[in-house]
Protein backbone atom coordinates (compact mmCIF):
# COMPACT_ATOMS: atom_id res chain seq x y z
CA UNK A 1 0.00 0.00 0.00
CA UNK A 2 1.71 3.36 -1.16
CA UNK A 3 1.48 6.84 0.53
CA UNK A 4 1.52 9.67 -1.75
CA UNK A 5 1.02 13.25 -0.78
CA UNK A 6 -1.59 15.26 -3.05
CA UNK A 7 0.68 18.64 -2.54
CA UNK A 8 -2.40 20.57 -5.04
CA UNK A 9 -5.28 20.01 -2.29
CA UNK A 10 -6.20 23.10 -1.04
CA UNK A 11 -5.85 21.17 2.72
CA UNK A 12 -2.30 21.89 2.80
CA UNK A 13 -0.92 24.87 5.39
CA UNK A 14 0.02 28.12 4.21
CA UNK A 15 3.82 28.34 3.36
CA UNK A 16 3.76 31.17 5.85
CA UNK A 17 1.94 29.58 8.36
CA UNK A 18 3.74 26.09 8.20
CA UNK A 19 7.18 28.33 8.81
CA UNK A 20 5.48 29.95 11.92
CA UNK A 21 4.54 26.68 13.31
CA UNK A 22 7.17 24.95 13.19
CA UNK A 23 9.02 28.52 14.46
CA UNK A 24 7.34 27.91 17.53
CA UNK A 25 8.38 24.72 18.13
CA UNK A 26 11.25 24.90 17.63
CA UNK A 27 11.50 27.90 20.00
CA UNK A 28 9.96 26.36 22.65
CA UNK A 29 12.27 23.15 22.46
CA UNK A 30 14.95 25.60 22.99
CA UNK A 31 13.72 27.55 25.92
CA UNK A 32 13.25 23.48 27.29
CA UNK A 33 16.68 22.83 26.27
CA UNK A 34 18.29 26.22 27.79
CA UNK A 35 16.47 25.31 31.16
CA UNK A 36 17.75 21.97 31.41
CA UNK A 37 21.04 22.98 30.92
CA UNK A 38 20.90 26.03 33.46
CA UNK A 39 19.25 23.22 35.76
CA UNK A 40 22.51 20.83 35.34
CA UNK A 41 24.82 23.88 35.05
CA UNK A 42 23.58 26.76 37.34
CA UNK A 43 24.97 29.40 34.85
CA UNK A 44 22.28 32.04 34.50
CA UNK A 45 22.90 32.83 31.05
CA UNK A 46 21.11 29.60 30.28
CA UNK A 47 17.76 31.37 32.05
CA UNK A 48 18.45 34.72 29.66
CA UNK A 49 18.46 32.41 26.38
CA UNK A 50 15.36 30.47 27.62
CA UNK A 51 13.34 34.07 28.14
CA UNK A 52 14.40 35.06 24.39
CA UNK A 53 13.86 31.34 23.09
CA UNK A 54 10.12 32.16 25.03
CA UNK A 55 9.52 35.96 24.13
CA UNK A 56 10.56 34.52 20.06
CA UNK A 57 8.15 31.38 20.57
CA UNK A 58 5.38 33.54 21.63
CA UNK A 59 5.77 36.00 18.68
CA UNK A 60 5.88 33.17 16.18
CA UNK A 61 2.91 31.35 18.09
CA UNK A 62 0.49 34.81 17.84
CA UNK A 63 1.23 34.47 13.99
CA UNK A 64 0.31 31.05 14.18
CA UNK A 65 -2.75 31.63 15.93
CA UNK A 66 -3.86 33.86 13.56
CA UNK A 67 -3.03 32.26 11.01
CA UNK A 68 -5.04 29.00 12.71
CA UNK A 69 -8.36 31.42 13.39
CA UNK A 70 -8.28 32.40 9.22
CA UNK A 71 -7.85 29.03 9.07
CA UNK A 72 -11.15 28.03 10.55
CA UNK A 73 -13.17 30.18 8.05
CA UNK A 74 -11.96 27.90 5.11
CA UNK A 75 -14.67 25.93 3.51
CA UNK A 76 -13.63 22.26 3.85
CA UNK A 77 -11.53 23.41 7.65
CA UNK A 78 -14.75 23.50 9.89
CA UNK A 79 -14.08 20.40 11.33
CA UNK A 80 -13.05 19.01 14.49
CA UNK A 81 -9.03 18.90 13.90
CA UNK A 82 -8.67 22.58 13.13
CA UNK A 83 -10.57 23.89 16.21
CA UNK A 84 -8.37 21.06 18.31
CA UNK A 85 -5.39 22.51 16.37
CA UNK A 86 -6.38 26.21 17.24
CA UNK A 87 -7.12 25.15 20.76
CA UNK A 88 -3.42 23.55 20.65
CA UNK A 89 -2.08 26.58 19.51
CA UNK A 90 -3.70 28.97 22.13
CA UNK A 91 -3.28 26.78 25.05
CA UNK A 92 0.58 26.72 23.94
CA UNK A 93 0.89 30.58 24.02
CA UNK A 94 -1.07 30.77 27.30
CA UNK A 95 1.37 28.71 29.00
CA UNK A 96 4.04 30.08 26.94
CA UNK A 97 3.23 33.54 28.76
CA UNK A 98 2.95 32.61 32.09
CA UNK A 99 6.77 31.04 31.19
CA UNK A 100 7.89 34.51 29.91
CA UNK A 101 6.36 35.85 33.02
CA UNK A 102 8.45 33.15 35.25
CA UNK A 103 11.28 33.64 33.62
CA UNK A 104 11.14 37.35 34.03
CA UNK A 105 12.02 36.66 37.78
CA UNK A 106 15.95 35.60 39.22
CA UNK A 107 17.38 33.10 37.78
CA UNK A 108 17.08 31.37 40.95
CA UNK A 109 13.12 32.30 41.51
CA UNK A 110 12.49 31.32 38.19
CA UNK A 111 13.53 27.76 38.92
CA UNK A 112 11.56 24.85 39.08
CA UNK A 113 8.42 26.84 37.71
CA UNK A 114 10.41 27.67 34.35
CA UNK A 115 11.42 24.41 33.96
CA UNK A 116 8.06 22.87 34.20
CA UNK A 117 5.98 25.31 32.16
CA UNK A 118 9.06 24.92 29.29
CA UNK A 119 7.69 21.28 29.21
CA UNK A 120 4.47 21.93 28.76
CA UNK A 121 4.65 24.48 26.38
CA UNK A 122 6.82 22.28 24.49
CA UNK A 123 4.65 19.28 24.70
CA UNK A 124 1.66 21.53 23.80
CA UNK A 125 3.38 22.94 20.82
CA UNK A 126 4.58 19.17 19.80
CA UNK A 127 1.41 18.16 19.55
CA UNK A 128 -0.18 21.42 17.39
CA UNK A 129 2.70 20.43 15.10
CA UNK A 130 1.98 17.31 15.11
CA UNK A 131 -1.72 17.82 14.01
CA UNK A 132 -1.42 20.84 11.69
CA UNK A 133 0.51 19.17 9.29
CA UNK A 134 -0.98 15.89 9.51
CA UNK A 135 -5.19 17.27 9.74
CA UNK A 136 -3.90 19.95 6.85
CA UNK A 137 -2.18 17.45 4.72
CA UNK A 138 -4.38 15.57 1.69
CA UNK A 139 -3.12 11.92 1.82
CA UNK A 140 -4.11 9.10 0.07
CA UNK A 141 -3.16 5.66 0.67
CA UNK A 142 -3.57 3.05 -1.73
CA UNK A 143 -3.48 5.48 -5.05
CA UNK A 144 -1.42 6.10 -7.83
CA UNK A 145 0.21 9.75 -8.20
Amino acid sequence: MATTLDRAGPGLLHPVHAYFLAATTTLFLGALLSDIAYAQSYQIQWTNFASWLVAGGLVTGAVAVVFAIFGLFGARRRGGPAIIYLLLLAATWIIGFFNALVHAKDAWAAMPAALVLSVIATVLALAASWLGFSAYANVRTGGHA
